[in-house]
């Protein structure tokens, strides 16, 4: 087991130090956890064979789903991808720093331990100063996976890291709650010069719209060849510690299902957890309850969904009642984790 160091970064240039140590972990192939502004990442030297495979260690996660490699800027794009079309350019400009993920043809110096054996490589700059700090203190591109054991809840604050990787990262660095709390949308840049979304996240398909002409989002899990063409597409994640169903609709639509199937549940037994808004939370009992805001505030909900995924760690219960949202805009990216951490148990009112 390792010895982890946890480092909170108030001030970029009085804690330089600290980050150049961070940097020094990369380098000799450690591994440190940082923040972005969407959830925090397990870095890893992503030109580094080994140390990429020490992130699957780590976190239990199967080989073959691919990495991403964080950089510092826009600049950094050149040193593994072998090709940047205009689309991608395009995309780079727009929102880079910022949460989106661009899949690129990769150049020989990644290694497949970073690819999950595909011939392409997935980059990001994530808009938060800490972490791009780091990433300029690492000197090299950084594997950047969500840094929480395989299968769970993305976290979103240093002790929510810790809970689940210390000692097992050599450093964790503490900058703060994330503020959007769902991971990056991964595209892909097509030879007809669309774009498909691999992943929704927090750049939506009416902001690339935006920029490029058409945007398509991929519904097939895996490529021909069974192996995930983008992190989070082939396995189950986000997993809270209990079954979960979720309920989309109206408030009042809402609150009769739930009350519904809360009756069903204490019928048998079981212990009901609750995952909702304000408007809903309002009718039923508060204990073993996480309200994550106001109905239909999806930022508040993406903000929150982690966390309260993760309540449920220290509020053990049978079974987990939540509230989704509509798939609009943001809406999309909170679905899609909600599906997987449902296991599919969606109801739509």
């Amino acid at each position: 087991m390792k010895h982890t160091k946890i480092i909170s970064i108030t001030d970029i240039e009085k804690d330089a130090a600290a980050l150049e140590e961070a940097g020094r972990i990369i380098r000799n192939g450690g591994l440190v956890v940082f923040p972005t502004e969407t959830v925090y990442g397990i870095g890893a030297n992503g030109l580094d064979a080994d140390a990429c495979r020490s992130i699957y260690t780590a976190k239990g996660r199967p080989s073959d789903n691919p990495l991403i490699l964080t950089v510092p800027g826009k600049e950094s794009v050149k040193e593994v991808a072998a090709v940047i079309t205009p689309t991608a350019q395009k995309l780079l400009d727009a929102f880079w720093p910022g949460p989106l993920t661009i899949i690129f043809p990769r150049k020989a110096n990644v290694p497949d331990a970073a690819t999950g054996g595909l011939d392409t490589v997935a980059l990001r700059c994530p808009a938060h100063d800490v972490c791009r700090a780091f990433l300029r203190c690492a000197g090299v591109p950084v594997a950047g996976p969500s840094a929480n054991l395989s299968g769970r809840p993305s976290p979103t604050t240093a002790a929510e890291v810790a809970h689940d990787m210390d000692g097992r990262v050599d450093m964790i660095i503490d900058g703060g709650p994330c503020k959007i709390g769902v991971e990056s949308t991964i595209v892909e840049c097509n030879a007809d010069d669309t774009v498909t979304i691999l992943r929704p996240g927090g750049v939506t398909i009416d902001m690339l719209r935006q920029v490029v002409g058409h945007v398509c989002v991929d519904t097939s899990l895996v490529t021909g060849k069974g192996v995930p063409k983008a992190p989070g597409m082939k396995y189950r994640h986000y997993a809270p510690s209990a079954p979960m169903t979720s309920v989309v609709g109206p408030v009042e639509a809402v609150t009769a299902k739930i009350s519904t199937l809360y009756k069903q549940f204490k019928a048998e037994g079981q212990v009901v957890g609750f995952l909702v808004s304000e408007e809903v939370a309002a009718h039923f009992p508060q204990e073993n309850m996480y309200i994550w805001g106001r109905h239909g505030d999806k930022t508040a909900l993406a903000n929150q969904l982690y966390t309260g995924l993760l309540f449920f760690d220290t509020h053990t219960v049978d079974h987990i009642l939540a509230e989704g949202t509509d798939s609009d805009g943001l809406g999309m990216a909170i679905m899609n984790r909600m599906k997987k951490a449902s296991g599919g148990d969606i109801i739509i009112i």
